[in-house]
């Protein structure tokens, strides 16, 4: 299957649009995590902690989004939006979801 931020596929036709599908996931962030970012935060630099858990976080939206593209009989999601929000009473939950719009390309000549 082809994902892509692009709303067309270069050098294939789109045939049928299916629908609008998505992938979410929401992780938590722990204790541990929290007391690396500060001290990153006091100090400078990247937090190791939170940027591996943004990406497992990313990784299995986009995963559900395939899943979900599959089960369709997608050969493509267009149009691909990755979002980011936190969530919880001390925003310590990352919530990402990944859009995009199933479709079936034309087969190749």
């Amino acid at each position: 299957m082809i994902f892509t931020t692009t709303n067309t596929v270069e050098g294939r036709e789109i045939s049928e649009y299916i629908r609008i599908i998505g992938g979410e996931t929401v992780i938590g962030i722990n204790f541990l995590k929290d007391i690396g970012a500060a001290f990153r935060n006091l100090s400078g630099g990247r937090s190791a902690g939170y940027e591996e858990e943004t990406v497992r976080a990313r990784e299995a939206a986009l995963n559900e989004l395939w899943q979900r593209g599959q089960e369709l009989g997608a050969d493509a999601v267009v149009g691909i939006a990755v979002d980011y929000s936190t969530m919880g009473a001390s925003n310590d939950m990352l919530m990402v979801s990944c859009t995009g719009t199933a479709v079936r390309l034309k087969p190749l000549s």
